[in-house]
């Protein structure tokens, strides 16, 4: 790992959100990525590109995962594809127990990708369990002492970023990029920006940059 850039651990950093903003933080002169995987085959990808990666499961010990780590970007999750079970497994208890080794080690910042409706979770029958997942994730996040910046965005979508968003504490539904979320989630890793803060994001009209700012 680099000392002169913050290292800052990805967890889920194997998914198309995590892919995205890993390259954005190696693009970036500020950080430096740390890919956590959960399986030794998955760290090839990252290492022919020459970024660091380490192996942790969220579903177990993670007290090595964040060694050396500055700040964390969870962007882990079972989507709400799966059952409650998975769901509570990765998305509720495999963010505590990352926060709570984000918490022995100090980290600077802990930047959690959420989902609009979080504090909502009876808005949608189907994805009911996973709202409720992300919700008391979020609200334990709030809680533990630590920095923090939680990020809801709309319904996901694989196109080019506009880097052009609404963003508020409460927005109507709608959709936005996994790469302008990836391209936010790394910007709201800046200390000055969006301290404690939770806010929902769709697209937009405002440009990411200024967006955050207000918060």
């Amino acid at each position: 790992m680099e000392t002169s850039k913050e290292n800052v651990l990805v967890a889920g950093a194997n998914g198309t959100t995590g892919k995205l903003i890993v390259s954005y933080l190696d693009q970036s002169q500020y950080y430096n990525p740390v890919a956590m995987v959960r399986k030794q085959e998955q760290q090839k990808q990252f290492k022919i590109q020459g970024i660091d990666t380490v192996l942790g499961d969220l579903e177990k010990d993670l007290s090595k995962a964040v060694k050396g780590i500055d700040k964390v970007i969870f962007a882990a999750g079972s989507g709400g594809n799966t059952g409650p079970e998975k769901t509570i497994d990765v998305d509720q208890e495999g963010a505590k127990r990352l926060i709570d080794a984000s918490k022995d080690v100090e980290v600077k910042k802990f930047i959690m990708l959420s989902s609009i409706n979080a504090d909502n979770p009876e808005s949608s029958e189907s994805l009911r369990h996973y709202l409720e997942a992300k919700r008391k994730a979020d609200n334990y996040l709030k809680n533990s002492g630590l920095n923090y910046t939680i990020v809801r965005p709309g319904t996901l979508k694989n196109e080019e970023g506009t880097r052009k968003i609404e963003a508020a504490l409460d927005v109507e539904h709608g959709e936005v990029t996994r790469d302008d979320v990836a391209y936010t989630l790394v910007h709201v890793l800046n200390d000055d920006v969006a301290q404690n803060a939770v806010f929902e994001m769709v697209e937009g009209e405002q440009r990411i940059e200024d967006a955050i700012k207000e918060f």
